[in-house]
Formats: structure tokens, C-alpha cells, sequence
């Protein structure tokens, strides 16, 4: 019972999962590139576009927004799943071995699953499979 329920409801999990993962991912970018969602500090600050977190911003709302409606979704996941690499290790790894210690758990998470998605593609509802 529960074999079928998984086969024929994998592909539409996965796709759901990658477009929440994009979306959530693309609110970190137009916080820190438009200043939404209270912005960088609370107050609706915005970060410089050709600094350190402005490159993060614009590949957080891209990557975010390609891996959401499934184009050039593998290239864009890894990207991501690298950014999230680099800010862990950047920001987070230096306060603490656990990420639950440096508050480094949602660097941790995108991460792996960007990694997923970059090795599984973009699956059903995507605009390339």
C-alpha cells in the first residue's frame, strides 16, 4: 500500500518541496536586495549590490526563483547549496561545532537540500526535467 502511495506521489512531493524551498530562499534575497521583510536590520535596510551579501542576494532571489518554478534548476541549486556552504563556514562555524550552537541550522539545511535538488533536477512542473 504505502510502495504504490510513494511512487505515484514522490514526484509531486518533490516538486512541491522544490518550489517551497525556491520561494523561501528568494525572501532572503529580496530582504537583503530590496529591503522587504524588514530588511537586513529590521528597519528596511538594504545591502550594497556589489558587496559580499549583495552577491548573495542576487543569487538567493535568482537561485531561489529558477529552483521555484524549475528552470535551470541544477545549476541554480548548486549554486545555492554552494552560497549556503560558504556562509556557514563564513559566519556561523566560528561560534560553535554544532550548528544548533552558532545558529547555523537553516545554512545547513538549504544547503543539503539545494545539493538534492541540483543531483535530482527539476522534476514534475518544472519548465526542464
Amino acid at each position: 500500500m504505502t510502495a504504490g502511495l510513494s511512487r505515484v506521489g514522490s514526484g509531486y512531493v518533490y516538486a512541491l518541496m522544490r518550489i517551497v524551498v525556491g520561494l523561501a530562499f528568494a525572501q532572503h534575497g529580496a530582504q537583503k536586495l530590496f529591503g522587504v521583510f524588514g530588511g537586513v536590520d529590521g528597519g528596511g535596510a538594504t545591502v550594497e549590490i556589489l558587496s559580499l551579501m549583495g552577491v548573495a542576494g542576487v543569487i538567493e532571489l535568482g537561485g531561489g526563483l529558477l529552483v521555484a518554478i524549475g528552470l535551470l534548476t541544477r545549476l541554480a541549486a548548486f549554486l545555492a547549496s554552494g552560497l549556503m556552504a560558504c556562509a556557514y563556514f563564513m559566519a556561523h562555524a566560528g561560534r560553535g561545532f554544532w550548528p544548533i550552537e552558532n545558529q547555523g541550522e537553516l545554512a545547513v539545511l538549504f544547503c543539503f537540500v539545494f545539493l538534492y535538488i541540483a543531483f535530482r533536477g527539476g522534476g514534475l512542473g518544472g519548465f526542464r526535467r
